[in-house]
């Protein structure tokens, strides 16, 4: 049971990471690579999306 939850977990994340990748400014070839890094290694693809991914535009003050 406790691998089911650890799987929807995982599967929640990369589903947040990819909507997040899509609708970034960054380019197509970048948005593309990260999304296939992201399919193709859930967990690591996701951990490397957080700390190197595409940020979207932060308002400054």
């Amino acid at each position: 049971m406790e691998y089911g939850i650890f799987g929807i977990i995982v599967l929640i994340a990369d589903v947040y990471a990819l909507y997040n990748i899509i609708t970034s400014g960054a380019s197509t070839l970048a948005k593309i690579v990260w999304c296939l890094v992201v399919l193709i290694l859930p967990i690591l693809g996701f951990i490397a999306w957080l700390v190197a991914g595409p940020r979207g535009g932060s308002a400054r003050i």
